[in-house]
């Protein structure tokens, strides 16, 4: 990977990273319409390190929060009553499914799945589903509503993620707004979500840059950096966004997205 490349994506990861409209999806079609070598699933894994770093910097106020209440509920029972100590025992508990299913099926992820047929299929269904669930969602309810029945539906759909072209923040939003939350709470939610097992996934992954000719450490940490910079614009400007708009915008966009890539393979101008 030159150094060029390793901007290039780490733009791409940052810009797309909390968007509903998966950044693994954008990183696989990128290379492929510009002739570049698949960045791999370790690449994805570490440059995510930089965007979740954005997430726990711009929440830090809350997750420290939710850090105090957690430690606390630990030892005091009353205090496990909190919500900020429920949300920290649902967001470990919504980490099991991913964490299991990205261990079973790790070599189908990095191999089958990073197929772009079946990227632009998720790439569609899931924005439909993005798409109805927006559309017909109560929006009424915050993370302080939180149940465990709702952290562990928000669990297994963050685990789909695991599916390039399906979205981490798509997957659990989505289901936010079909479990009635609010379309802010169920972003800032899906958020959190995501950091112990992004973190963890980083951290597995590294050992693997620098193993082959693909990816070297250099442009890899040079991504990471700028995935985190654009990362946290990013963030800002979709929690300010969606105080008064939907994610209609990215329903269109993926359902487009997913067409054109279909488009391509079927003319042979990528390949899958």
């Amino acid at each position: 990977m030159s150094w060029f490349e390793a901007i290039v994506l780490g733009i791409v990861q940052g810009l797309t990273e909390f968007l509903p409209i998966s950044s693994s999806a954008h990183l696989l079609i990128l290379s492929q319409l510009f002739g570049w070598d698949d960045p791999g699933a370790a690449f994805t894994a570490v440059t995510q390190i930089g965007t979740e770093a954005a997430v726990i910097i711009y929440f830090r106020h809350e997750i420290a929060a939710i850090l105090r209440a957690w430690a606390k509920s630990i030892t005091h029972a009353d205090a496990r009553h909190d919500p900020d100590a429920r949300i920290g025992w649902l967001v470990l508990l919504g980490t099991i499914p991913i964490a299991v299913l990205g261990v079973l099926f790790k070599d189908q992820i990095e191999t089958a799945a990073r197929n772009l047929w079946l990227v632009a299929c998720m790439l569609i269904l899931f924005g439909l589903i993005l798409g109805v669930a927006d559309a017909l969602g109560a929006r009424v309810k915050t993370e302080r509503d939180l149940t465990v029945r709702d952290g562990i539906l928000f669990g297994l759909a963050q685990s789909l993620a695991l599916i390039p072209g399906v979205s981490r923040s798509g997957a659990t939003i989505s289901a936010g707004l079909g479990l009635g939350y609010t379309r802010a709470a169920a972003a800032r939610y899906a958020f959190l979500l995501a950091i112990p097992a992004v973190l963890a996934s980083g951290l597995f992954e590294a050992r693997k840059i620098g193993d082959d000719s693909t990816v070297a450490w250099g442009p890899t940490l040079l991504a990471t950096v700028i995935a985190f910079s654009v990362g946290f614009a990013v963030i800002a400007w979709l929690m300010k966004w969606l105080t008064t708009r939907t994610y209609l915008p990215f329903v269109l966009y993926r359902l487009a997205l997913g067409g054109i890539v279909l488009i391509l393979l079927a003319t042979g101008l990528l390949s899958a």
